[in-house]
């Protein structure tokens, strides 16, 4: 007998009839003889509605306020669970954030998990009760619901496996694991039957949209195994530790052996990227803090950085990457220090492209670097801007060729399946 939980993300929540699939996914897995908790997101596209509501209510609402109402839609979905699942003949119940409680800090909106009470909830388990919570949502200390951010249902789920010392996590999504690359672009990308937990949260972190970044961030904390599964399977399908997705483990899960013969995980991409260029800035010490610290103030994240070489008047361009959808405040706080800076002018370009090569194998193999450049080189794309860390090379091209280098990569690095 295995202690699970199970994620399901809003598309497998969306009406009535996902709902009835997901609980016989559920029931399965519990007629196995498992001790089970599901997690629950709200169903596809109700969070936006609910945000529009607080957004119609009060322009500049109360984030406390805003908690309640967009944390409503994973308690339907809950609820919804709880009674398919009794329908079915299982015996389920719902655990609201504050039932167990799941304590927070009080940031609404973006709260971070400070603990989670077990005891009931490891009791009701044990007597074979399937406890169904939704994500997302917690409780301050000043006995408030607090929500998790955008995506916070994962992070909800392992939170939960961690503290219900589970054997594992199964994240259901649209997807049936995790590929070298977008199969959208990619026909033969393949799936991968084992990524480390630092590989995963650099390509969640670079593009991937499989897992959110903060969840694998806290299952590498937590040594939580996580699974990648879809459910969108057949009615008659197999449990899934029959039908295994992509197991998310730490280093030591995966032979040595596989480790060196796997010199590149998988290739991602981001369009969320913008490009700005301060020209003429001073090429002095003192220079550079000026543009960042104010930016970091503003929780603004810079990635890509370059310097270009001086020019004669001692001025020199600044260039670096945020997310598209901070360009607007970052280009507003540079026009407002234009004076203390001192450069010239903001050049700014949204069409752009990260794209990224990511793998344990870098840490014991040259050369990584070099193929990806040639490989770009021999197709004619420009590299505007390069970063690396110890297992990624990420580079920044033009939006139009994105599609056309992930294929030049994936070739490149030997991924295409067979």
């Amino acid at each position: 007998m295995a202690r699970i939980v199970m994620k399901f993300g809003g598309t497998s929540m969306a009406g009535t009839e996902r709902i009835r699939r997901v609980a016989q996914i559920v029931k399965a897995q519990t007629d196995r003889g498992d001790e089970v908790a599901v997690v629950v997101s709200a169903m596809a596209g109700d969070t936006d509605r609910l945000v529009n509501f607080c957004r119609e209510a009060n322009a500049l609402y109360d984030p406390a306020e805003y908690d309640v109402v967009v944390a409503a839609g994973e308690q339907i979905t809950s609820g919804l669970l709880a009674m398919t699942l009794q329908a079915l003949g299982a015996q389920a119940r719902s655990w609201m954030g504050w039932q167990m409680p799941v304590q927070t800090g009080s940031a609404h909106s973006k709260a971070k998990i400070d603990d989670i009470t077990t005891d009931q909830l490891l009791e009701s388990m044990g007597a074979g009760q399937i406890a169904v919570i939704p994500g997302f949502q917690g409780l301050s200390d000043k006995n408030r619901i607090t929500t998790l951010g955008r995506g916070g249902s994962d992070t909800s789920a392992v939170a939960v496996a961690a503290a219900v010392k589970a054997d594992r996590c199964d994240i259901y999504t649209d997807v049936d694991g995790v590929y070298t690359t977008d199969p959208r672009i990619v026909a033969r990308a393949r799936k991968l039957k084992a990524v480390t937990f630092e590989e995963m949260l650099e390509l969640a972190s670079v593009g991937a949209k499989v897992l959110q970044t903060r969840s694998v961030g806290l299952a590498m904390k937590e040594n939580v195994r996580i699974q990648v599964l879809s459910s969108f399977t057949d009615e008659d399908a197999p449990a899934a530790d029959t039908i295994p997705g992509t197991m998310i483990v730490g280093d030591e899960e995966i032979e040595g052996s596989d480790v060196e013969r796997q010199l590149i995980t998988g290739i991602a991409h981001d369009k969320n990227e913008a490009k700005v260029t301060l020209t003429r800035v001073p090429d002095q010490p003192g220079a550079v803090a000026h543009i960042f610290e104010p930016l970091s103030d503003a929780s603004i994240n810079v990635d890509m950085i370059i310097q270009n070489v001086g020019r004669d008047k001692g001025e020199t361009d600044v260039t670096f990457t945020v997310p598209a959808a901070d360009l607007a405040r970052a280009t507003d706080i540079l026009e407002n220090m234009r004076e203390k800076i001192g450069f010239n002018r903001v050049i700014s370009d949204t069409r752009v492209t990260k794209i990224s090569v990511v793998g344990v194998g870098m840490k014991s193999h040259a050369g990584v670097a070099s193929t990806m450049f040639s490989a770009l080189a021999d197709r004619k794309i420009n590299i505007q801007a390069i970063t690396t860390s110890e297992i990624k090379v990420s580079v920044l091209i033009d939006e139009d060729e994105t599609e056309l280098a992930v294929r030049v990569l994936h070739t490149a690095y030997g991924l295409d399946a067979e």
